[in-house]
């Protein structure tokens, strides 16, 4: 089954890509999901529009994700949750595109929230590890600190 992904798949590709894969996956994953469309001569058009505003959104090069990656290291990050219990249990979880927004207050430089990975879920106070893909061979590290509002 050929397919136009609309959305970053792990170990597949990148939105806009064209990629093959079997009808199983594709019919039963990508497609339900609003990962991928099927790939016809009208998705084309669909397909510039894609590149484009990844384009967009996509760190320049190598070089310019590692200066992104040192400036991530340098800050100091901190979410406040809404409220949280007697014992640090958060009411709700921290997300992806909460830590994006600490990272912009914090005076970070702007994220996508998709390329941000909360391994788990975050629902305690505390300081919790959170993954950033920068570039295919570039990924970081933060400390999240998570305090109680």
């Amino acid at each position: 089954m050929k397919l136009i992904l609309t959305g970053d798949v792990p170990n597949l590709g990148a939105p806009g890509d064209i990629v093959e894969v079997k009808d199983g996956y594709g019919r039963n994953y990508l497609l339900p999901r609003g990962m991928a469309i099927v790939a016809t001569r009208g998705a084309e058009k669909q397909v510039a529009a894609i590149r484009r505003a990844r384009k967009s959104r996509e760190i320049r090069d190598l070089g310019h994700a590692r200066e992104v990656a040192a400036q991530l290291g340098d800050l100091n990050i901190t979410v406040t949750a809404k409220a949280a219990g007697d014992s640090g249990r958060l009411f709700g979880s921290v997300t992806a595109s909460d830590v994006v927004t600490a990272v912009r207050a914090a005076g970070g430089p702007a994220l996508d929230r998709r390329a941000v990975e909360v391994l788990g879920q975050i629902k305690t106070v505390g300081t919790h590890p959170v993954t950033v893909r920068l570039h295919p061979e570039v990924t970081t590290e933060l400390d999240v600190a998570v305090v109680a509002g």
